[in-house]
């Protein structure tokens, strides 16, 4: 008795018990474009002192960054934000997440100062600020800055420093007229030294400069005090606590003690990048998905059922469970499902067809041969003839998700975490449940007497019309390479005459969305902004409601002034998304995209001169690079934005492209090994019809879930999907009529034929 398929069942009920398991009990951790808040990436600046510790040795520039690190959890831990996450990126980048947060100014404000808080002696007023002791070193011993009321103060250098600081706490005094104030206690050495302090000023007539104290907070007087006429030279103010005033409100006297409590930097820091996304949008983006997922995945079933009935509608449960298992996988790993990762789960499904209708085609053709007489034979041989061809075709699409993760960074690197979990889950669907269920239906007795209704003993319309009138389609391959040569030069021409639109993570600057109470004209919108100072921004409507309005570099502030003009034009306007990029890490990201897509091409090139001949390897990266172009033209004649959504898109492509040339190729190498005798050109038409239902099957089923993902996904997904539709469509087209006729044209030259 064989003993496989009933082990092949266990193993099956196994991963399905436990992937429910998981999903029943292990949270998926959301991105904040899905859950909201505020995501502000910040890179250090070391200075030739900032690379001392605090021993006086030598550190390094991850050393600062680690410290950087603390200091900044402590501020964030002040911000009262609900599960905030900072992380290090890199050896100098680091990465913080405050979810429901949606004003980033207060954060980037608060994280981002260096907070560098210093005690100093007055030694008197100040010229100019070269009025300094040439004696010494004006950088060891004194500096002048002005105070509060603009008088130059000459300073010693400092006395005391943020770390002698215990706690600050934001007061208001209504009484004794101070209003808003910080109160500030220090530690234990602390006292001393501000005793100290404050004694040898007390040595100094009242009234004279010199018997004030300097507060300096970031290379800036913050108060200046006169110590009290009570206090006796050289005594010093005992209780080890002071007062800091100044025209504070309240927002800035909690902000400035927050910033003490946090601690100083021990070195600069720059926000290169700050996204905010509303909770409202992240919503929406779930809902739209999940019924693009549902109505995608029920078109593709039906669609699967149609053509292969029972073998489809057990496939369909293996969609399922697919989609189960993924989930798992990814709440087990403690992976982020972002916007784009959510899209990736979405597509994957699509993908997870192709696995079983090379399968169901492969059993169909065994059928048809009359070699394996039974659906049961039919279908055990059909599992063991696609293998090869699955395991390549998921290969290349695991190289582009790998890229993704590795090279591409944000929600665009959640996209190829998610994408290849679901090639490894559309593998593990259609490779052990699928066959456990299969194995299973076969064997029944019903269906032995009625083979028709298992969907593979009949060959299908497709293959039943190539296989009556048997179309020689490769009889001149010049053709089809000269149609391909022609639509890149129009799609390149595109490039050429309208440029690229690149979005704000490629060129820096930023980029906020709008949802208006009424609707707003663009043009309307755009002479208003000019009118408030932004020139140059670029405004785009997509619906009645939404506005998008992109700039150069905005610091907070003028972001806010940008809300405030389009709120005076709309009534009322949310913001729903709010992007900030930084040059130097626009130009990194730019060079990082080309980077990407090279190392694609090479990485697909590599692989499949290793799994097939170099001259069948070489045929399909130029047909990659085919698509690529075609992609990009397409979008730069429509005028959409290349964005980190679209390199996501593009290296999709790309992989998915090499999948079906990996279907035709490995047939051709498999015909070849049997027909020695016959060309190179009949062998590849051959491989090729025989590989047409499968192409066309597939692609159905991809095309049902991207045309639901671009319909329903919401404007943020809208263009990620059409890019796939029309890499779907380009990619299945030039794997059978640019890789094919190049292959055969390839062959003639190296042959001499």
């Amino acid at each position: 008795m064989n003993r496989s398929p009933h082990i092949r069942g266990l193993i099956a009920l196994a991963v399905v018990a436990l992937s429910l398991y998981i999903a029943l009990t292990v949270p998926v951790t959301l991105g904040l474009d899905l859950r909201g808040g505020t995501q502000i990436v910040l890179e250090t600046r070391p200075t030739a002192d900032a690379d001392l510790d605090a021993e006086g040795e030598t550190g390094t520039g991850t050393d600062a960054t680690d410290r950087t690190v603390e200091v900044l959890r402590g501020r964030i831990d002040a911000l009262g934000v609900t599960e905030p996450t900072i992380t290090r990126s890199g050896s100098d980048r680091i990465v913080v997440e405050l979810p429901g947060l949606q004003d980033p100014r207060k954060a980037a404000d608060v994280l981002g100062r260096t907070a560098q808080l210093t005690f100093h002696q007055v030694l008197g007023t100040s010229a100019g600020p070269d009025d300094v002791s040439d004696s010494l070193p004006k950088r060891a011993r004194e500096q002048v800055m002005p105070d509060e009321s603009g008088e130059l103060l000459r300073l010693r250098a400092a006395s005391m420093t943020g770390n002698d600081v215990d706690k600050a706490v934001a007061r208001f005094d209504p009484q004794g007229g101070a209003g808003w104030h910080v109160t500030v206690d220090f530690t234990g050495a602390g006292e001393g030294r501000w005793a100290h302090l404050t004694g040898e000023a007390a040595c100094h007539a009242v009234g004279d400069p010199a018997r004030r104290v300097a507060i300096v907070l970031d290379d800036k007087i913050i108060s200046s005090p006169q110590v009290d006429p009570s206090v006796a030279c050289r005594s010093g103010i005992s209780g080890g606590s002071t007062r800091i005033t100044g025209s504070f409100d309240d927002a800035e006297a909690e902000e400035l003690a927050l910033l003490i409590n946090g601690g100083a930097l021990p070195v600069p820091v720059e926000t290169i990048e700050q996204r905010t996304v509303g909770a409202t949008l992240g919503a929406q983006a779930i809902t739209a998905s999940a019924w693009a997922a549902v109505i995608g995945t029920a078109l593709t079933s039906l669609f699967i059922i149609a053509v292969y009935r029972i073998m489809g509608a057990l496939a369909t449960v293996a969609l399922a469970c697919y989609g189960l298992i993924s989930y798992a996988a990814l709440a087990v790993l403690g992976a982020t499902l972002t916007l784009p990762g959510l899209a990736g789960f979405v597509l994957a499904i699509g993908m997870a067809v192709d696995a079983n209708v090379l399968v169901f085609e492969r059993a169909r053709e065994e059928y048809a041969s009359r070699l394996r007489p039974t659906p049961r034979s039919s279908l055990t041989a059909g599992f063991r003839q696609a293998l090869s061809a699955i395991a390549d075709s998921n290969i290349t699409t695991l190289i582009a998700a790998g890229l993704l993760f590795f090279l591409a960074s944000g929600p665009v690197r959640g996209f190829g975490v998610t994408l290849g979990i679901g090639v490894l889950a559309s593998m593990v669907s259609a490779l052990v449940i699928t066959r456990a269920l299969a194995d299973y239906a076969v064997a029944r007795p019903r269906l032995r007497r009625r083979p028709r209704l298992t969907g593979i003993a009949h060959t299908g319309i497709v293959r039943e019309r190539l296989g009556r009138t048997a179309p020689n389609l490769m009889r001149h391959p010049r053709r089809w390479l000269a149609a391909s040569a022609a639509v890149l030069v129009l799609a390149a021409s595109g490039i050429a005459v309208r440029g690229l639109d690149f979005g704000v993570e490629f060129t820096g600057g930023r980029l906020i969305e709008y949802t208006t109470s009424s609707p707003v004209h663009p043009d309307r919108a755009r002479h208003a902004l000019a009118d408030a100072g932004f020139p140059r921004a670029v405004v785009q409507s997509s619906g009645d409601h939404q506005l998008t309005v992109r700039t150069a570099k905005l610091s907070n502030t003028e972001a806010a002034a940008v809300t405030e003009t389009v709120t005076g034009l709309a009534g009322r306007a949310d913001k729903i998304r709010d992007e900030a990029i930084g040059p130097s890490l626009g130009k990194e990201l730019r060079q990082g995209a080309l980077v990407a897509l090279l190392v694609a091409l090479g990485a697909q090139l590599v692989y499949l001169a290793a799994r097939f001949r170099w001259l069948l390897g070489a045929s399909a990266v130029a047909a990659l690079a085919h698509d690529v172009v075609i992609l990009i033209g397409v979008f730069a004649w429509l005028g959409k934005p290349v964005d980190g959504v679209f390199l996501a898109a593009l290296l999709t492509v790309i992989g998915y492209s090499v999948n079906d040339s990996v279907v035709v190729f490995d047939r051709i190498r498999e015909l070849g090994r049997r027909k020695d005798e016959e060309s190179f050109a009949g062998v590849a038409n051959q491989a090729l019809l025989q590989t047409l239902p499968r192409t066309v099957n597939t692609g159905m089923g991809a095309a049902f879930i991207l045309t639901a993902l671009a319909v329903l996904g919401g404007d943020t997904l809208n263009d990620f999907a059409l890019a796939l539709l029309i890499g779907l469509a380009v990619g299945t087209y030039s794997s059978m009529f640019t890789a094919t006729p190049l292959a055969i044209e390839l062959h003639k030259g190296r042959s001499g034929g």
